[in-house]
C-alpha cells in the first residue's frame, strides 16, 4: 500500500472514532428522557380503607366524581388526611386510657348530588362512633364549578346582600314538612324556637336538586343534622326547597343553572341510630 493510500485510511479511521466519541459525549450529557404520564383517566383512587388496632377508617367516593378530575384528587386527599388524623387521635385516647373495648370508627361517604350544565355537588357524610350511647353523623357538601374548576360557597351563589329570610321561612317550612311526615304532632321547629330552632340557610350545608327541566336544578336540598329540629331518635333531615323559593336572590352568574321543579324523591334519608 503506497503511503498516500495509507494516510487516507488513517485519517478516515481517526476522523471515524472521533465521531463516535463525540455520539458517546451527546448522549451522556442529554439530559434523561421524561417518565410517561400516566393517562388523564386514570385519577385519584375511588376509595381508601385503613384498620389499626385503634381505629377503622373508610372513604368511599362516587362513580360520578371521575369526570371531575381536578374535584376528585383534592377531596380524596383532603378525607384521608382526616381519617388517618382520627387514627392518630384515637390511638392516643385509647393508649392513654390504657385500651378499650372496641376500636373507634369513622367512615367518609361521598354521595352524588344534583349537576347542571355548569355546576357539579357532592354531599358528603361522616360518621363517628368513639364510643358512648350513639354514634355521630355530620355533613357537609361540595358545589363546584365545572366551567372555572372551583370550588363555590354560598357567597357565591347568591347575590351580595340578598335579604335570606326568604329563604330561611322557606327551609324552615320544608323541615317541618319533613318532621311532621316523619313524627306527626312532634313540636315545630321556628326560626327563634326555644325549645327546636331551624336552621339559617347560610349555615346549612346543602346539594343541588335534581330538576324535572334537563340541565337546571330544581332547588337546594339542605342537609340537617340530628338534634337539630328535633331529638336524636327522629334522626337527621335533607329536605329540598324548590328553586322558586329563591330565584331571585341567586347571583346572576348562576341563575340559568336553576329552573323547574325538583324530582320528588320522598323523605328517605336514614334515621340515626
Amino acid at each position: 500500500m503506497t503511503l498516500p493510500v495509507r494516510t487516507l485510511f488513517l485519517t478516515a479511521a481517526v476522523a471515524a472514532s472521533l465521531a463516535a466519541c463525540q455520539r458517546r459525549e451527546d448522549k451522556a450529557d442529554a439530559p434523561p428522557a421524561p417518565a410517561a404520564t400516566p393517562p388523564a383517566t386514570a385519577g385519584a383512587p375511588m376509595a381508601f380503607d385503613d384498620k389499626t388496632q385503634y381505629a377503622s377508617v373508610k372513604l368511599t367516593l362516587p362513580a360520578a366524581v371521575k369526570g371531575q378530575p381536578d374535584l376528585h384528587a383534592p377531596i380524596y386527599a383532603a378525607a384521608v388526611r382526616d381519617l388517618k388524623q382520627f387514627e392518630e387521635g384515637a390511638q392516643a385516647d385509647l393508649s392513654e386510657a390504657g385500651g378499650g373495648p372496641n376500636p373507634y370508627e369513622k367512615s367518609i361517604a361521598y354521595a352524588p348530588g344534583g349537576e347542571t350544565a355548569r355546576l357539579f355537588s357532592l354531599a358528603r357524610t361522616d360518621f363517628e362512633f368513639t364510643g358512648g350511647a350513639h354514634p355521630n353523623t355530620s355533613f357537609s357538601a361540595v358545589l363546584w364549578d365545572k366551567a372555572q374548576k372551583k370550588r363555590l360557597g354560598f357567597a357565591d351563589l347568591f347575590r351580595p346582600g340578598a335579604d335570606l329570610s326568604v329563604l330561611d321561612k322557606a327551609l324552615c317550612d320544608a323541615a317541618n314538612a319533613a318532621k311532621q311526615a316523619r313524627s306527626p304532632g312532634s313540636e315545630r321547629a321556628t326560626l327563634d324556637g326555644k325549645m327546636w330552632t331551624c336552621p339559617k340557610a347560610v349555615a346549612t350545608p346543602f346539594i343541588l336538586a335534581p330538576g324535572q327541566t334537563p340541565g337546571q336544578a330544581g332547588g337546594a336540598t339542605f342537609l340537617i343534622g340530628a338534634y337539630q329540629i328535633g331529638p336524636y331518635s327522629d334522626g337527621y333531615y335533607w329536605v329540598t326547597v324548590p328553586q322558586d323559593a329563591f330565584r331571585a336572590l341567586l347571583n346572576p352568574a348562576y341563575a340559568d343553572q336553576f329552573g323547574g321543579a325538583p324530582v320528588k324523591s320522598g323523605d328517605v334519608t336514614p334515621k340515626a341510630g
